[in-house]
Formats: C-alpha cells, sequence, structure tokens
C-alpha cells in the first residue's frame, strides 16, 4: 500500500484517520499479538513504530511481530538512523524544522541515506514541529533543541508554511511523548487554514474527546501512543468515532 496516497484518498472522502504509535523500548514482543489484536478492533489506520532513543535490535524484531498479526500499514517514525528496516511499509522523513540543530534538519538523513538506498520503502518528507506543552520531552533532551512557544502561533504557522513550500508531503505537530496537554486546537485550525498539505497531530492526547477537538480543529491524522501504553482501556473508545 502506499501510505500517501491512503492518507491522501482518506483527506478526499473526509475520513479521520488514526495512527497508534509504537515505541519498540515500551512493549516486550510477548505482547505485542494481543495489542495489536486491539490496534485491529478499533478504527486505527496505520501502526506507527519507533521512539527518541531506541537501540539497534529493537525495532526490526517488533515490525515482523506487528506485521504477523495486522494487515494495517507499519509505518516508521525514527528518532535515529538505527531505527530503519526495510520490512516496514513507509517510513516518515521527517525534518526537525521547529529546531536549529542542524543534525535533525538534514545531517541525520544524510546519514541515512545508504541504508535507505538498499530498501524498498515508501520515504515521505515530513515536516516535523515541537510544541512546547509544559513538560521538557525527550525529544527536546535528544536533539538539543526548543520547542516552539505556544505564545508565538504566527510563527508556528510560517514554519509549518515554509516546509511546505519546501517540499514536505506531510507536517507533524508534535507535543512529544508524555506531555501534559497536547497541542491546542488554536494551533491545529491556525496552521490548517495555510497548508495544503495533510496535517498530522501527536502528543498528549489521552481521550476520544482530545482527539475529536484534534479533527475538529483541523488535523487530518492523530497520533496517540503513550496513553495507550498507560491505559489500554482506552481502545473501547476508538471502537467507532
Amino acid at each position: 500500500m502506499n501510505v500517501l496516497n491512503h492518507i491522501l484518498n482518506n483527506i478526499f472522502n473526509n475520513r479521520k484517520q488514526l495512527a497508534v504509535l509504537v515505541d519498540p523500548e515500551k512493549i516486550r514482543l510477548s505482547d505485542v499479538e494481543k495489542f495489536v489484536k486491539k490496534i485491529n478492533q478499533s478504527v486505527a489506520n496505520y501502526i506507527f513504530v519507533g521512539g527518541s532513543t531506541v537501540p539497534i535490535d529493537l525495532t526490526e524484531p517488533l515490525v515482523l511481530e506487528i506485521k504477523r498479526h495486522t494487515k494495517l500499514p507499519v509505518v516508521l517514525f525514527p528518532g535515529d538512523v538505527a531505527q530503519i528496516t526495510d520490512k516496514a511499509d513507509s517510513l516518515l522523513f521527517l525534518s526537525l524544522l521547529s529546531g536549529r540543530n542542524p543534525a535533525y534538519l538534514i545531517g541525520k538523513h544524510v546519514e541515512a541515506i545508504p541504508r535507505l538506498k538498499e530498501t524498498s520503502l515508501e520515504i515521505i518528507p515530513t515536516g516535523y514541529l515541537l510544541i512546547e506543552n509544559g513538560v521538557t520531552t525527550m525529544v527536546q533532551k535528544v536533539t538539543e533543541t526548543e520547542p516552539m512557544s505556544c505564545k508565538h502561533v504566527e510563527n508556528i504557522v510560517n514554519t509549518a508554511l515554509a516546509g511546505e513550500l519546501l517540499g514536505m508531503r506531510l507536517m507533524y505537530l508534535e507535543a512529544g511523548s508524555g506531555a501534559k496537554s497536547p497541542v491546542s486546537p488554536e494551533i491545529i485550525k491556525a496552521v490548517s487554514n495555510d497548508l495544503s498539505i495533510p496535517l498530522i497531530v501527536g502528543g498528549g492526547i489521552k481521550t476520544k474527546a482530545q482527539m475529536e477537538l484534534a479533527f475538529d480543529a483541523g488535523a487530518n491524522l492523530v497520533v496517540i501512543g503513550t496513553a495507550l501504553e498507560k491505559n489500554e482501556d482506552l481502545f473501547n473508545d476508538l471502537k467507532r468515532w
């Protein structure tokens, strides 16, 4: 499946889209079958795999195990080159546009090219904006960048639009794993109004109501991860919109 085309087709048909993010460091292979069964019974469209600090030998076995139990597309959401595996279907080629660390703007991407040349992965250029949420996130620590201030909405909008004009195919607004609160509807709406590419929103989303707020504000795809790791009962709220 071409994941980008699938996202675009769902947007064209006015369908809400959900991705469940699985961190290889936070799940045991023995628990994957049970967890993925719940994903299959939910309204999820995609399974994202990745994390900020994942050892080199964890991602591929997890992807293989996930694919044993689902037909949903498995999309890499890599925090580092070590998380690349050709066993997945697609890869978000993330550029941290909110920061000014060259390693995460272009450096890691250059480092990844030899490995990507050996894969048949669908590679989707994705702008990645880290938005402040009240706590210091692992993304902030690993990338050594500061999140964008919620008070400067125009700057967030302009950064997202600059990413689109540079050729990004997706834009991702991220509050960060374990965020106190998700990206605000005001920010989502402002960015959505100016973009013509799909908008992904993740981080800090803990309830179905918060997902609905993100969708209503203009998110095309919502990502939820930590909340499901801590409370699998949330799947009960995701069986239908």
